[in-house]
């Protein structure tokens, strides 16, 4: 599948945007990675081309602000200013956000707050999003990348001296209920696969849809690269906007 790609502005943050060339599996709007402090939509471009042909959806890359110049919240708010627009742009097909490492964590935030603004999302799409600021489980002692220490210095970096800023962490949120159907993935030899797998257990006890993947052998950062990972995130979107148009 041939995809087209623009650049433009929504509000004050720059977007690129991927279309795949047929039916459209609705949209999904997409935060890279980069430790909150590094990355960009030209950094990502490959991977965001890739994955709109994968999902055959219709994927917006936000050139979120980074840290430290920009604390918590300023890249939550990209994405939902973003996502705001996407809603307005997509008429009657479906939105979606997604993220990848840094990224994930930054759109399951704006899932949640989303639900907290009334609004409805088609799914959340979370390749190895970090969730504990303190890197705290044992999985952080595997001596892979990122390292705890290094992780811990980008979560200060992120959250800055912000007191009080909506959802910093999704483990920041006592109630997980209400929130659209999550697609979470990471590799096995990945140090934030006990968070990834933490956070699936809350949504599901909160009563979400939650489908998780524990990719063997495969590190952190593993979207950087066609395989498994990309396979697998295309292959679960597109199953679950089919069963979203069949219901």
């Amino acid at each position: 599948m041939e995809v087209s790609w623009g650049s433009l502005q929504v509000g004050e943050v720059p977007v690129r945007i991927y279309r795949p060339l047929g039916a459209s599996s609705g949209w999904l709007v997409w935060a890279h990675g980069g430790s909150w402090t590094r990355g960009s939509v030209a950094g990502w471009h490959e991977v965001c081309a890739d994955l709109a042909r994968l999902t055959a959806a219709t994927l917006i890359s936000v050139d979120y602000r980074l840290a430290p110049e920009h604390p918590h919240p300023a890249a939550l708010q990209d994405v939902l200013t973003v996502l705001e627009w996407a809603t307005a742009q997509a008429g009657d097909e479906a939105v979606s956000v997604g993220g990848d490492s840094a990224g994930g964590t930054i759109a399951a935030s704006a899932a949640l707050a989303w639900r907290d603004r009334g609004g409805q999302l088609a799914a959340q799409v979370l390749a190895y999003p970090p969730m504990d600021p303190e890197c705290r489980a044992p999985s952080y002692g595997s001596g892979g990348f990122p390292t705890r220490d290094g992780l811990m210095a980008s979560w200060r970096a992120y959250l800055g001296a912000v007191v009080g800023a909506e959802y910093g962490s999704p483990f920041d949120a006592e109630d997980l209920s209400g929130l659209a159907p999550a697609l979470l993935v990471v590799g096995s030899d990945d140090p934030v696969r006990d968070d990834v797998e933490q956070y699936a257990m809350r949504l599901l006890a909160d009563g979400n849809a939650v489908r998780l993947e524990v990719l063997p052998g495969v590190p952190h950062g593993a979207i950087l690269a066609p395989g498994p990972m990309r396979d697998w995130i295309g292959s679960a979107y597109r199953e679950l906007s089919s069963s979203r148009e069949m219901s």
